[in-house]
């Protein structure tokens, strides 16, 4: 910044120090009709086409988060053949709708209907990037699902005959597919259900996790809609009962009945009061990751499927505890007993995921990542982008300023999350591609550590059977039949009791090894 130092042997002297000018911060204010009559259109040249070098502050350019890399790994399909038209047309198949940007203008022409509101916010997001960052996006044509699962089987794109696969845009993807994973709609705000962008979130849940992890609920919690998926419907055996409790405070979310009462019972930011949350996917990934993972509270994965953008890069017992999805009850039973009783460690472990959204998943994050997702696509292109028939341009005059329905809360997210102005900084640098021996030892090593809790959970409970059968003589002549010890035996029992399993206490020490 300018500041220029004489050395001595014994001191430093600052001689000069060149004045820092101040960069201009643009604020661009939606320019809607007055005639409520008349159909609102995008304004001619009233947005800026780019950006002068005078309006940037080079000074601040940092290295994007390490999730970035997965860029280049979901865009490997087409690093050697390009992306032709033909691919592109060939994704029309499942499509929701079909963008294009050209010139720094937005078209979309809608294929099919999508779920809710889902098409509506991702398309506002991207109307907001290109608000953030004028000019800076090259001409582009994509396809977008908005539905669930992914679709684009790897296996259907092997061989040597094979043809290169067609590149659709989702939310998620799985190691069976080459689906291209792109930041959900509820970044900008879920309307139906009254879950507020991502910004505003954020700072609630910071509000919200002002009550200290110690002073939490010591049990798991979990609170969703459990018939979209039989392993949730499988989740809920895990519930407290009367006759057995395996730390896990389980509830069913009705939101028809949410949305009658006024969604008074269904702010994330107040769920943050239990030590422990638990994450479980739907029909696919599940938007509630992010909340939880927010929480400040551990976050219990069960062993999921799916992945979203950024969760490839969150580390098991670092930022997460796996749960497994064969065995939920006594998994989830095992991971709040070792919490309790390493309270420390697990709060490190919540701590680590909170830091994690607040920090490397802010909004001006979420924007980089769209932009480098698309600017890296862009580069394949092997042919000229063009407005399709059908499609229309799209600003976000044309979609907030008249904008209607669900009670106000489409007009009110659309505004709550609308970027004010030109970003006064370039986007982060994109981090290079993983090698292959990198990739390999981060995927070893997130393994490794899955395998090391599943090694302790299965030492905890063979040493708990062991435990109970000395203390009351299962083994005895007179005891032929020895009690399985699961959550049933278990109820009432508190961890206090099993101190003496001496599995259980000394399995942090070897965390190290699989957590570096």
């Amino acid at each position: 910044s300018g500041v220029f130092l004489e050395h001595s042997t014994d001191k430093t002297v600052v001689i000069s120090e060149k004045p820092k000018v101040a960069v201009r911060r643009i604020e661009i204010p939606l320019k809607c009709t007055k005639n409520k009559n008349q159909t609102q259109t995008c304004p001619k040249n009233y947005y800026p086409k780019t950006l002068r070098a005078e309006d940037i502050d080079p000074s601040l350019n940092p290295v994007c988060p390490d999730y970035f890399r997965w860029i280049h790994e979901d865009l490997r399909p087409w690093k050697t053949s390009g992306i032709t038209r033909d691919m592109v047309e060939r994704a029309n198949r499942t499509a929701t709708f079909h963008l294009v940007i050209k010139g720094g203008k937005a078209y979309v022409k809608n294929i099919r209907k999508a779920i809710q509101t889902r098409d509506v916010f991702t398309i506002w997001g991207i109307l907001q990037l290109l608000r953030k960052y004028p000019g800076k996006l090259p001409d582009l044509e994509i396809m977008f699902d908005t539905e669930d699962r992914p679709v684009i089987k790897s296996r259907d794109y092997k061989g040597p005959n094979a043809t290169a696969p067609p590149p659709l845009f989702r939310y998620c993807g799985d190691k069976e597919t080459f689906d291209i994973v792109f930041p959900d709609w509820s970044f900008w705000g879920w309307a139906e259900i009254n879950i507020k962008p991502w910004d505003s979130i954020l700072k609630d849940i910071k509000e919200g996790k002002k009550r200290k992890w110690i002073d939490r609920e010591p049990y798991a919690y979990w609170k969703g809609n459990p018939f979209v998926d039989e392993k949730r419907q499988d989740l809920l055996k895990c519930n407290v009962t009367g006759q057995q409790d395996w730390n896990a405070r389980l509830f069913i979310q009705d939101w028809i009945l949410e949305s009658q009462q006024g969604f008074k019972q269904s702010n994330v930011a107040d769920q943050c009061t239990y030590r422990y949350k638990i994450y479980i996917e739907g029909y696919a990934w599940s938007v509630s990751e992010k909340y939880i993972l927010a929480c400040d509270s551990v976050t219990l994965i069960v062993q999921p499927q799916f992945y979203d953008f950024f969760m490839r890069s969150m580390q098991p017992v670092e930022h997460y505890w796996p749960i497994r999805n064969d065995d939920k009850c006594k998994s989830l039973k095992f991971a709040v007993d070792w919490g309790n009783n390493h309270k420390k460690k697990a709060h490190e472990i919540g701590k680590a995921a909170s830091s994690f959204m607040q920090e490397q998943l802010k909004m001006d994050y979420i924007y980089d990542y769209m932009y480098h997702l698309l600017n890296e696509y862009a580069k394949l292109l092997k042919f000229k982008p063009r407005i399709p028939e059908g499609a229309m341009e799209l600003c976000s005059e044309v979609m907030a300023c008249q904008a209607e329905g669900l009670e106000g809360r489409k007009k009110k997210f659309m505004m709550e999350s609308l970027v004010k102005g030109p970003s006064i900084t370039n986007p982060c640098t994109l981090p290079p591609p993983y090698d292959t021996r990198a990739l390999a030892a981060f995927l070893r090593r997130k393994n490794n550590s899955i395998l090391q809790v599943k090694k302790w959970e299965k030492g905890y409970w063979e040493s708990l059977n062991k435990h109970y059968a000395i203390k009351w003589g299962w083994r005895s002549k007179r005891n032929r039949k020895r009690p399985k010890i699961d959550g049933r035996s278990l109820h009432g029992c508190t961890i206090g009791f099993l101190q003496p399993v001496g599995v259980f206490l000394g399995m942090w020490n070897s965390v190290d090894s699989t957590s570096q």
